[in-house]
């Protein structure tokens, strides 16, 4: 078993490509599978997190929140410069009033979930991250309807319910976290607990390729349905992930952090809370159809996308590093 998992761990792209490629051909296939899909997301997502976080020891995660200089950096990254670059992006297709919501929906809300387990794959700072994760849910909850209000009028402000946003976090955070800490305060003490942390770390690789075809195969076919008018926002969410992996390179040496970390506020920046805010975008009126699939469009951009930053990433700090050496 060990082979198989040192294996796996040495093929994690080429294994991710082949997830999201049989995710797709299942959900364009056999497109009624899509709502059982759909609500396996959540679970599928939950699992991840679990075995993420049971490679944490949460006593890192404590003293992540003593880093000042990292938390500020994700969050003006997040905050102040993610706005200004969605405020660009976002008036190529101003004209579109779905298009418009659903970019600016997805755009403007920071991911806190599997943004964690990008970043450790990657070799970032995943504790800090998860860290900054409370916080930067509070703050998308708060500043996201004064985002719709200066981008997209008066009348997009009303879209905002907090409830997904709260559910998400205890689902797919608090829930995952406090079993993780159970399994790690038993690991202490009996095998069990260590047995389970063995498992579940070997099991990283195959989790986050059920995962990757659980979502693709869920909204790839609604996505297929409109995919002419979807193109326009296509090159924008491409254009997002290029501009902010320069953006965090960029922000970590500014603020002097080290390589895990910047590539923690690389992946941060990069990635959006698509699967929490789909749910506020399907609320809406059936003339704005496009937002929800304007939304999906990003998770499944941001996923490739995603696969390729866990190699590139390590590569462009490692070149960031010998320029500070």
């Amino acid at each position: 078993m060990g082979r198989v998992v040192e294996w796996w761990d040495r093929q994690q792209v080429p294994l991710y490509v082949a997830a999201i490629l049989l995710g797709a051909l299942v959900g364009s296939l056999v497109p009624a599978i899509a709502p059982a899909l759909t609500v396996a997301i959540n679970p599928t997502l939950a699992l991840l997190l679990f075995a993420t976080f049971l490679g944490v020891p949460l006593i890192e995660v404590g003293r992540s929140f003593r880093d000042v200089r990292f938390l500020l950096t994700v969050l003006v990254v997040n905050f102040l410069v993610v706005p200004l670059i969605v405020f660009g992006l976002s008036r190529f297709v101003a004209d579109d009033r779905g298009l418009l919501l659903g970019l600016l929906l997805v755009l403007l809300t920071p991911c806190v979930d599997y943004v964690i387990v990008f970043t450790g794959l990657a070799g970032g700072a995943r504790a800090r991250l998860l860290a900054a994760a409370p916080l930067l849910m509070l703050l998308q909850i708060v500043l996201l309807p004064i985002y719709l209000l200066l981008f997209a009028g008066s009348g997009a402000v009303e879209l905002i319910e907090v409830g997904p946003f709260v559910e998400a976090f205890v689902v797919l955070i608090v829930v995952p976290l406090v079993a993780a800490a159970i399994v790690q305060a038993i690991a202490t003490r009996h095998r069990v607990g260590r047995a389970i942390e063995v498992v579940m770390a070997g099991a990283m690789v195959p989790l986050m390729m059920l995962t990757l075809a659980v979502v693709i195969g869920s909204q790839i076919a609604a996505v297929g349905g409109q995919a002419v008018a979807l193109l326009r926002v296509v090159p924008l969410y491409v254009v997002f992930l290029a501009i902010m992996v320069l953006v965090g390179l960029v922000a970590g040496r500014v603020a002097r952090l080290d390589v895990p970390s910047t590539r923690a506020v690389m992946f941060s920046g990069s990635t959006r809370n698509s699967l929490v805010v789909l749910p506020l975008a399907l609320a809406l009126p059936a003339s704005l159809g496009l937002a929800p699939l304007a939304v999906v469009t990003q998770t499944l951009v941001e996923l490739v996308g995603m696969v390729v930053f866990v190699r590139l990433v390590p590569w462009l700090t490692r070149s960031h590093q010998t320029t500070l050496d």
